[in-house]
């Protein structure tokens, strides 16, 4: 299953790249610019066919796909009669919409994925989280083994285990508030060392009460004692579903959610760059595409089931198509955010010429000038997706 869950995500991410230069392509056709070519792949043709002025084909390396569209930039020739067809001859909205359409498609399948997994599937919603094993001992350091704790340790009996409670417990209360989440559980049990608290379980088809004191131990690095009962904590996952109006509200939740992790990654996600080869890796950092291929075949081969799979896969893909759509429009080159900036940076300083009076051609900007910029960029980014291929291949980050 981890292969299907690999050769899904990268099937899905290549379809997301077709259908991003399909954006450029059907846009630049829809404003009579002329698009000679339209292939899917890199590097040897293996099939073409010409259709009306445009070839059509696969090329031998599957790493995405490119659409030609004619004069993208003044430095390319044109051929006689297709002057007027070319790219940098129209309009500068007709060029922004050209430009800005992958990332609008990364949008729109964005936005189409997570509607359909969340009127399909629901969302998932934790509930009381089950006791998945106890413990014979509680220790300072949690990774220290029961079998070879010491009073050196902070070893201590596990009041888990004194007290009754058993693997496979669900806990639902603790002193009488509602338990919905592992990670309340595990707050109220840090909040508590050598106060008693009164655990409801449901244990099989019957529900008990269990009286526990956790036993205060210092954590490595803690600078205060927290409460332990010796016990490991499973989290419980339920899907929840929505009507209609339901669940366009929470397709707007849920993207709201993608844009919120999007926009940390480019911001407070950035000192994580340096962490990305240490056992510190930021699982919400920076991740290349080998890392996510690797994620989303974990996610394949876990032992939930097939719905659950099938909807994290889709949402990754979702999360995947608005982080590329946000990268593609920085305002660098060659991205197309760089094309963008250099049409917006000629249409406002032509309006400023012709309010002085200028009445002649739109003056281009000089892409000579800035190939170097645009090199050191390629470069750059190049470099980025070859460090981050080593963290992913070397330390990889891997999920529960």
């Amino acid at each position: 299953m981890t292969t299907v869950g690999i050769l899904a995500f990268v099937v899905a991410l290549l379809v997301s790249v077709m259908l991003h230069e399909a954006g450029h392509f059907l846009t630049a056709r829809h404003y009579g610019m002329k698009a000679t070519q339209f292939f899917v792949g890199f590097g040897p043709t293996i099939f073409s066919r010409t259709k009306g002025e445009t070839e059509y084909g696969v090329k031998a390396i599957p790493a995405g796909g490119f659409v030609k569209i004619v004069g993208m930039t003044p430095l390319e020739e044109v051929e006689p009669g297709d002057e007027e067809r070319a790219f940098y001859k129209q309009p500068a909205g007709r060029k922004t919409v050209v430009l800005a359409a992958g990332s609008t498609v990364h949008f729109l399948i964005c936005l189409v994925l997570v509607f359909i997994t969340t009127a399909t599937y629901g969302t998932l919603k934790e509930s009381a989280p089950t006791l998945s094993s106890i413990n014979t001992c509680v220790v300072n350091d949690p990774t220290v083994p029961c079998a070879t704790a010491t009073a050196k340790d902070g070893a201590k009996p596990s009041p888990a285990l004194q007290s009754g409670l058993k693997a496979g417990d669900v806990v639902t209360a603790v002193n009488g508030q509602q338990v919905t989440t592992s990670t309340g559980f595990t707050n109220a049990v840090k909040a508590s060392p050598g106060k008693a608290l009164a655990l409801t379980v449901k244990r099989g088809t019957g529900v008990v009460t269990v009286t526990i004191t956790p036993v205060p131990v210092l954590r490595p690095k803690a600078t205060a004692p927290v409460g332990a009962i010796g016990v490991l904590v499973q989290p419980n996952y339920g899907a929840v579903h929505y009507g209609l109006v339901g669940t366009v509200k929470q397709t707007g939740a849920t993207i709201g959610t993608i844009i919120t992790g999007t926009v940390d990654t480019f911001t407070k996600k950035l000192g994580t760059i340096t962490q990305v080869y240490s056992k510190n890796r930021d699982p919400a950092g920076f991740i290349g595409v080998v890392g996510a291929s690797k994620v989303s075949g974990e996610i394949a081969a876990a032992k939930v089931p097939l719905s659950d799979r099938v909807a994290s896969i889709v949402l990754l893909v979702a999360g995947l198509n608005l982080f590329i759509g946000v990268f593609n429009l920085l305002p660098l080159l060659p991205l197309d955010g760089g094309h963008i900036a250099v049409v917006f940076f000629e249409s406002v300083r032509d309006r400023i010429r012709r309010a002085r009076g200028y009445v002649g051609e739109i003056k281009r900007v000089d892409y000579n000038r800035l190939m170097p910029l645009t090199f050191a960029v390629v470069v750059l980014f190049a470099s980025f997706t070859v460090f981050l291929l080593g963290a992913d291949i070397v330390n990889p980050i891997t999920i529960n």
